[in-house]
């Protein structure tokens, strides 16, 4: 049985990889998290980011969304105190203390920082945006083929969504690696961490503020 329009889906996937390639909060944070604690460990960040753009983006196609944009206030506490907690993991990483920062000769690996900590991050993130609900607002239902069934049609559709953006995340963390193995070299541990706590700190300012 068809579930997808595949005129349509053949517009939809280059359009959504455009958006999910573009930088914004979640692919500065994935660069971020790269250059401090490496791909693999980033991987439960992106896990966590998958989630909630699962959530916004399942809600977005139901209609959820509209109600929260019209009463933008139900972002507000969540959206501040999201913010305010990367912004002092950015200035933690930035002095070369905390749990995300990358460590200064000897291993302070007992002091990382945990699994659930880093999808919670990652979470905090994507469902806290709300330029990705009124994103997923706008572009979603043009790809939405009102004569096919619903439910498996926006199935696939966040599927291809997911996959897209794990794609995205991956690249933007493998190129915060490659930068810091560039900045680490002549010992420079201090200038990845300023870097990345910079991009942290940069990355709630978004969150709270955009």
């Amino acid at each position: 049985m068809l579930i997808l329009n595949w005129p349509l889906l053949s517009a939809f996937v280059p359009t959504f990889f455009v958006v999910s390639i573009t930088p914004g909060m979640c692919m500065t944070l994935a660069l971020s998290m790269g250059i401090t604690i490496g791909v693999r460990r980033a991987l439960w960040m992106m896990a966590g980011e998958l989630v909630g753009v699962t959530v916004v983006a399942a809600s977005a196609a139901v209609g959820v969304a509209t109600f929260m944009l019209q009463y933008p206030t139900a972002f507000a506490v969540f959206k501040y105190a999201g913010g305010a907690y990367l912004a002092w993991l950015g200035l933690q990483m930035w002095l070369s203390r905390g749990r995300m920062a990358m460590p200064e000769g000897e291993d302070h690996s007992s002091l990382a920082a945990s699994r659930w900590q880093l999808a919670t991050q990652g979470f905090v993130t994507a469902i806290a945006n709300p330029k990705g609900w009124a994103f997923f607002v706008a572009l979603l239902p043009p790809f939405i083929d009102s004569s096919l069934p619903m439910a498996p049609q926006l199935t696939a559709l966040i599927l291809i969504i997911l996959v897209l953006e794990f794609i995205c995340l991956q690249l933007y963390a493998h190129g915060g690696k490659s930068l810091s193995r560039a900045l680490s070299r002549g010992g420079g541990v201090k200038a990845v961490n300023r870097v990345a706590g910079t991009l942290m700190v940069l990355v709630g300012a978004w969150l709270a503020f955009g």
